[in-house]
Parts: C-alpha cells; structure tokens; sequence
C-alpha cells in the first residue's frame, strides 16, 4: 500500500491506513464508535524549539502572588500539547485499574489504586513547558482498544479554567472521571500549581468508588538556573464503599533534597488500623510492605545512622531562599519483603529533545489520514497552532495561538451583546455522588459521532 491507499472491509467498515512505513488499524462499528488500534509515533516531527533567547521575567514580574491563569505567555514557553492532552497522561497505566479489578481484596485494590494515583502524576517529571489553554469547548478523545478504554474530555469553562474528563472502560469495567481547575501561582522563581478537583475511579464489578485530589506542583527557578519540579502535599484515597483509606505523603525536597521525589503513606480500615505501608517515589516505583517490618527497618536504619539529620520541609514554594535542584538518588531502597506495585515507563531516549515527553504523550497529537473525517471540529488535534508547534514553526504557532484567543474574546463580546449564555456540549455541572460536592460530569452520547451542533472555535 502507498501512503494513499486504503482497505474498507464492508461487514465491520474496517480500514487501515498506511504511513511512512507505519500502519494504523481503525474500525468503525456500526454504533459508528472508532477505535484508533494503535499508535505509533515514536517522535514528533520537529525537535524543541530552544528557549535560550527568550526572557520570562519581562512578563512575570508584575505577577508576583497572583493567579496566572489570565496571563498571556509567549508560545516559546508551551510544549505541542493541549491541558486536555495533558490530562489524558493519567491513563498511560492504565493496566494498574486492570490489575485491582481483578483483584478480590479490597486492600489489595487499594494498594494498587495507590499505586494508580501516583503513577498518575508520573509524567510530569522535567515536563517544564506549559500545555495549551483550551479553548472554550475544546475537546480530546482518546480510544485504546488496545488498553481496554475510551476517554473524553472538554473544556467547560474559560473563567475560571475548568478541563473535565471521563474515561470508561470498553468492557464495562471501570469508570474514571473529574474536573480540574488548575490555579496558578508564581512566587518570584517559582511557579505553583494547585490542581483543583477530585479524581474518581470506579470499579464497577466490585461496586466500589475511589476519590482523591492530586498533589500540589512546583516548577522552581523560572527566571535563572535550571528548571525542576517537585510535587508535594497530602493525598488521601478514600473507598466509599468499604471505609478504607489510604493517606500519601508527597514529600517536599527539604534543605538539602533529601526527600525530593520521596512519597510515603499507609493504608487503613474502617476502624484506622493500619493495614500496609506504601513507599518509593513518584518519578520511579512504588512498593507495599507491612506496617511491623516497615517500622523494624526504620528503627534499624536509625540505628545506622541513616536518618539521623533532620531536614527542614518547606511545604510551599513561597519564600524560598535557595532553589537549587538538589541531587537526586535515583534508586529506591527496597525493604526486604516488599511487593512492587508500579515502576515507570522508560522514557525514550530522545525525550530531552522532545519537550521530555513520555512514549505516550508521543502519540496523543497524532493526526493520521482518516482520523479528520471521524473527529469532531472541535479536538485539540485540529488546533492549528499546536500542530504548528510540533512542526517546529514558532512564528505560525505564535500567529495562530493569537488568533484563536483574540477570535474567543470575540465570541465572548457577541455572547455577552446577546444575553446568551455557552453551552457545554458532553459535560454538564452537577453533584458527584460520592463526595457530595459539586463537579462536572459526562452527560453521554459523545461516541454515537453526531458532532453537527458541535461550535467552530478554531
């Protein structure tokens, strides 16, 4: 087959689609549902465009201890993908919901919906370019037959930013979905993020509900030196279902980095005894082991003189004194009688070049031949100033990105003239039932493909 050619198979409407050497398998059902098989993009088209000649604090320095989100930064600054793109990282281990459904313990679920939780947060590690704004009714479909799931997100509100997600298994297995409104702040050198919104995942065969709310994020040395990221705060995973709860640690590097990466936690029952110790770090492993052997080893350790320097723990990056990246032990040490839950993926060895992306985010603004005609105007791959980016064309990247604000503040200004107000298209705001608390979810009928009401935002 030449990059061209395709083959229509009439009883599934199967077709495949060659390019530069890499084939794309896609089936459209009859429900009119398609599933992109798999993904093979191993790099992008163009290399990171260098940041070298570009100065931040022109544009920062007003900002001190004000939310971001209003700020308009250069292009140069961004990575090649959408915050909706982004959110869809949190299913590349996707196999660990897999791994607790089948699991018939509830604590052994929780040890892995943990390990989930985590492994979530993963691909942030040196992932110091900023994704893209949505735009108001922005979307993102992702669909894995290879990994069992199918996700879709929206953005459903400008002010304040708010990006909503809903993944659900193809065999009825799961359910993972929230609303995130990602506040920005910058402290001098610092950058703070605090992700606003709760995660939930179902496991529908048990009938069980996890939530919890990710770590808070720093990028340091935003002006000089070199940039690095830590994540840090409390995360408590809670089971609706049984009372068991897991309560993680997310460790601030301290003075001398000796925690940096670290994140250390416990798993409880109903009645707060503590059943498991979870332990390692979120830019590598995680492991599980029993309360009574972690506290023997830790008692030994202090014996030994391991951990006798206690460290000072900065819990914010306000104030900050010294942002120096401290050096990092990239290795975890393993207590005897420990079960891994999770170790992370690899990342290519191009990655540097690469905004430091994951094999994953690789492929998550991949636009193949036949994908246009079967996606809605409104997914991030049509963005133009995104797939400029990834084309390594700043100037077009910068013109386009431009244009699409300057043509939403323009729907905004006819909206506001006519009293009308937007319309979300798949999400609507709601309660969620496990928390009580307010959040957007998924009111369905994404996949039946009818995207004619769908609005002309790029």
């Amino acid at each position: 087959m030449n990059s061209e050619e395709e083959f229509y198979d009439a009883e599934t409407e199967c077709f495949t689609v060659t390019l530069k050497g890499h084939t794309v398998l896609c089936m459209v059902l009859k429900s009119w549902q398609i599933f992109f098989h798999m993904y093979t993009r191993k790099t992008l088209p163009a290399e990171m465009i260098s940041r070298n000649n570009f100065s931040v604090w022109s544009i920062l320095k007003k900002c001190i201890g004000m939310e971001l989100s209003k700020i308009a930064m250069p292009v140069v600054f961004n990575e090649p993908l959408s915050f909706l793109q982004r959110i869809s990282e949190y299913m590349e281990h996707t196999h660990l919901i897999h791994r607790a459904c089948s699991l018939s313990d509830s604590i052994d679920r929780m040890q892995v919906v943990a390990a989930f939780a985590v492994s979530a947060v993963a691909s942030q590690w040196e992932r110091t370019g900023k994704p893209f704004n949505p735009l108001l009714g922005e979307t993102y479909e992702l669909t894995r037959e290879d990994e069992g799931y199918r996700l879709i997100s929206e953005q459903v509100s400008h002010h304040p930013p708010i990006s909503a997600f809903h993944a659900q298994s193809l065999k009825q297995e799961f359910e993972f979905h929230g609303s995130i409104y990602p506040k920005l702040k910058f402290w001098g050198k610092s950058v703070e993020a605090e992700p606003k919104g709760t995660m939930t995942l179902e496991l529908l065969k048990h009938k069980e509900a996890y939530t919890w709310i990710n770590p808070m994020c720093c990028v340091h040395n935003i002006i000089l030196g070199k940039l690095w990221i830590e994540q840090y705060g409390t995360v408590e995973i809670v089971n609706h279902s049984t009372g068991d709860k897991c309560v993680l640690n997310f460790k601030p590097c301290g003075m001398f980095g000796k925690e940096l990466h670290k994140v250390e936690g416990y798993i409880q029952d109903k009645s707060k005894k503590k059943l498991r110790v979870i332990y390692g770090k979120w830019t590598e492993c995680m492991y599980s082991v029993d309360p009574k052997v972690y506290e023997t080893h830790k008692k030994s350790d202090k014996k030994t003189g391991g951990d006798t320097k206690k460290v000072k723990q900065e819990l914010s990056c306000e104030g900050e004194e010294l942002d120096e990246m401290p050096e990092v032990q990239e290795t975890v040490t393993v207590i005897p009688g420990s079960a891994l839950l999770w170790r992370i993926t690899p990342r290519p060895a191009h990655s540097a070049q690469m905004y430091n992306f994951t094999s994953f985010a690789m492929t998550l603004n991949e636009l193949e031949p036949g994908m246009t005609r079967l996606l809605p105007p409104t997914d991030c791959r049509l963005r133009p100033d995104i797939r400029a980016m990834e084309n390594g064309d700043i100037d077009t990247a910068s013109t386009e990105k431009e244009r699409l604000e300057e043509k939403q503040r323009a729907a905004r200004r006819e909206r506001s003239k006519d009293e009308e107000e937007w319309s979300t298209r798949w999400f609507q705001l709601g309660t969620n039932p496990h928390t009580g608390a307010e959040d957007w979810l998924y009111t369905g009928g994404y996949f039946d493909r009818n995207y004619t009401h769908c609005p002309n935002i790029y």
